[in-house]
C-alpha cells in the first residue's frame, strides 16, 4: 500500500514500555509527528531524536505530539530515553508490523550483507488523522526544521 497526503495514517497500535500502548486515536486531537529510525544509540538516530527532544516544547506549543519507532525492544528504548531525556513516546515494533504498514521497511546492504531494515522516515498527521507530510530517506541535518515549518503552514 503507498501511503499519499490527503489520506487517513494507517491505523496502529504499539507498545511504549511495559504497560502502556499507544494508538492513533490517542492522539485525535492533536497533530502527531510519526518517526521511524533504524536503532537506538547510533549516531544519526541519536542527532535526529535529540533534534526532537530540542525542538519539543515548539512542537507541543504547535499542537503536536512526537512518537518515535524502532524495532528495538523497550529495554533498548528506556536506556535510550535516560541517556538522551528524550521527552516523547519510543514505540517497539520488533515484529515490524507498523513498519511494513507504514511501508519503512527497505532491502539494505552494509559490508556486503543484505538485509531488511528501516529507512528513516517521518509522517505528520493532522489533528484529525490525515496524512499531510510524508519524508522518506530522511537527511537529519535539517530535518528539524522542515517538520517545524509543515507543523506552522
Amino acid at each position: 500500500m503507498t501511503l499519499e497526503i490527503g489520506q487517513p495514517a494507517p491505523e496502529f497500535s504499539v507498545l511504549v514500555d511495559e504497560n502502556r500502548k499507544v494508538s492513533l486515536k490517542d492522539y485525535k486531537g492533536k497533530k502527531l509527528i510519526l518517526y521511524f529510525y533504524p536503532k537506538d544509540d547510533t549516531p544519526g538516530c541519536t542527532l535526529e531524536s535529540c533534534g526532537f527532544r530540542d525542538v519539543y516544547e515548539q512542537i507541543q506549543s504547535l499542537g503536536a505530539e512526537v512518537l518515535g519507532i524502532s524495532q528495538d525492544g523497550l529495554r533498548s528504548h528506556k536506556k535510550f530515553q535516560e541517556k538522551y531525556s528524550l521527552p516523547f513516546d519510543l514505540g517497539s515494533d520488533e515484529e515490524g508490523i507498523l513498519c511494513k504498514l507504514y511501508d519503512v521497511l527497505k532491502q539494505k546492504s552494509m559490508y556486503g550483507r543484505t538485509f531488511w531494515g528501516i529507512e528513516r522516515s517521518t509522517f505528520l498527521m493532522d489533528a484529525q488523522g490525515k496524512l499531510t507530510h510524508i519524508w522518506r530517506k530522511v537527511d537529519v541535518a535539517g530535518h528539524m526544521k522542515e517538520v517545524l515549518k509543515s507543523l506552522k503552514s
